[in-house]
């Protein structure tokens, strides 16, 4: 069993733009890390991501950032434990791959890739939580930029 997902969402603004409000802490807080980012995606960077709903900062590691294109992260598996508390078998890392691609000026279509999971019940429930993470991301950054909405706002608390 191969756990890895992979979601894509059309945003009606430009690619530069909708880029931005992922890189820059200061946007990404805005809709998504509610908690508060801290530090600019860039390569080789260790960024903290917390969510108010989700209360402690998680680490995330920028493995790669290609300017308007493309960003790589690393993270730990939430399998059974909370973050950095490690899961059965250990601490291990999954691997994010957001893509960008203009379509045309205005808008973008925006591809998040998720893989690494271990093949474990725990593992599979680990991965279905962040593809609904991540969907729900995309659904947020589509509402910040084309209508300046949070949809975070509330939701979960």
């Amino acid at each position: 069993m191969d756990l890895r997902f992979k979601i894509a969402g059309r945003i009606g603004r430009p690619v530069h733009e909708v880029f931005e409000a992922v890189v820059d802490p200061d946007q990404l807080s805005r809709y998504f890390t509610t908690g508060g980012a801290k530090g600019r995606l860039a390569t080789g960077a260790t960024v903290s991501w917390d969510f108010a709903d989700f209360p402690g900062a998680f680490p995330v590691e920028v493995v790669e950032v290609e300017q308007d294109r493309r960003i790589v992260l690393r993270w730990e598996a939430a399998d059974t434990a909370p973050p950095g508390e490690g899961a059965a078998g250990g601490a291990y890392s999954t691997t994010v791959t957001m893509e960008f691609e203009p379509l045309g000026e205005a808008r973008t279509l925006v591809t998040i890739a998720e893989e690494g999971w271990r093949p474990t019940p725990e593992g599979q429930q680990a991965s279905y939580g962040n593809c609904e993470g991540w969907t729900s991301m995309l659904c947020c950054l589509k509402a910040w930029l084309e209508h300046g909405v949070n949809l975070r706002a509330g939701f979960y608390a």
